[in-house]
């Protein structure tokens, strides 16, 4: 499977021509799935009752992007729903199914969790036979949410990461990939945010040995993702039958 992500530099607040940026990059560009950061229509914005879609802007959005390309998109975006506001991850598929996933883990570092509400439920996504936990940046910091209970086979992780702390990105990334034995993809924003925060390129894809099998067009980040070759490792180096069992309380 063929997964690509866009380094894309979001435009503070700005929906329309954040889509408008979206398609232009992604104009010529085929793959199976297509990642965008988190909260890729407006940035990563804590002014949540000005940028939050009540009219499902961007699930609109990628569900249109979706059935042009005939392939899955997936990422996060502001949601107001019941007088509540989410970071939402949508995984929608070419034919219109959508799955989403409610950020976990708030980032209080930025008052994140005095705005949004967290999601409860951890979601995971078949497509194309591979299984996909979805994961939205300050969660890669949070291992036992991820812990792979043999239920997926890639983790998709969409950020806003800054680079003053890109370092703990990366090292995180590898690690999920190597303790759960899975592809880990993690893609983050590039440029400057509303908060004059910088975001370096530093998106990436990892084997389940830690290996990067990423490469890079430009702003395009792309993994083949094989599952027969993830199998025949999982066979081999059967790690996660030695794992701890345990329950998370919500």
């Amino acid at each position: 499977m063929k997964v690509v992500g866009l380094n894309l530099d979001i435009i503070w607040k700005n929906k329309t021509d954040n889509f408008k940026l979206i398609e232009n990059e992604l104009q010529n560009v085929e793959a199976d799935l297509f990642l965008l950061p988190e909260m890729f229509s407006t940035g990563f914005c804590m002014d949540a009752s000005e940028v939050s879609d009540r009219n499902n802007e961007s699930l609109e959005f990628l569900k249109r992007m979706s059935k042009e390309k005939n392939a899955a998109f997936c990422g996060s975006a502001p949601v107001e729903q019941n007088g509540n506001f989410y970071n939402r991850m949508y995984f929608i598929q070419p034919d219109g199914e959508t799955a989403f996933y409610d950020k976990r883990h708030l980032f209080s570092f930025s008052g994140e969790d005095k705005v949004y509400t967290p999601g409860k439920d951890r979601v995971i996504v078949e497509y194309k036979g591979i299984r996909f936990l979805l994961q939205v940046c300050y969660d890669l910091r949070f291992p036992v949410f991820a812990r792979n209970n043999d239920d997926y086979d890639a983790v998709l992780y969409v950020a806003n990461w800054p680079e003053k702390r890109v370092g703990a990105w990366e090292h995180l990334l590898k690690a999920r990939a190597i303790e759960n034995l899975s592809f880990v993809f993690g893609l983050n924003r590039i440029g400057t945010d509303g908060n004059n925060l910088f975001y370096q390129e530093s998106s990436h894809c990892f084997f389940a040995d830690g290996k990067e099998i990423s490469q890079k067009h430009g702003n395009l980040v792309s993994a083949d993702l094989n599952r027969d070759e993830l199998k025949d490792f999982r066979e081999h180096f059967q790690f996660l039958n030695d794992r701890d069992s345990f329950s998370i309380e919500f």
